[in-house]
């Protein structure tokens, strides 16, 4: 059986940021096969140059985010690393993670995030208590 391999939602932001940068440089380089046409090639420096600055505001978003996520220190590999959320995986080690105590020993699954189903656990609770 396969081990899944967990990560973290700031990491994975990140990543997609970057993504977004390579594409923006490819599409414009995409361009300049289109040095006849020049309005095919403008339209793909203009795609290119939309994915970077988008890549910009995803970068500035993370970053505010960033600053607000909870600095804890991993139990396995007992780096720093940050929390969003309710469960998150550390940044180096992938472990999982979570600082509620409702979670914890439970299977590690993104949706305890989830608006949803915070919800319909506050509704089960509330089913309980009447």
């Amino acid at each position: 059986m396969s081990q899944l391999v967990y990560s973290s939602k700031i990491n994975k932001i990140r990543s997609f940021a970057l993504i977004l940068i390579f594409s923006g440089i490819v599409l414009m380089y995409v361009g300049l096969l289109f040095k006849k046409t020049e309005w095919v090639m403008l339209i793909f420096f203009i795609l290119g140059i939309i994915a970077i600055v988008l890549s910009t505001v995803v970068y500035l978003w993370i970053g505010m985010l960033s600053t607000r996520a909870v600095p804890i220190i991993c139990p396995s590999c007992e780096k720093p690393t940050k929390m969003l959320g309710r469960v998150d995986a550390c940044m180096h080690c992938k472990q999982p993670l979570t600082l509620d105590k409702a979670l914890e020993g439970k299977e590690f699954d993104e949706k305890y995030n989830t608006r949803k189903y915070q919800k319909e656990l506050k509704e089960k609770q509330n089913n309980k208590s009447k």
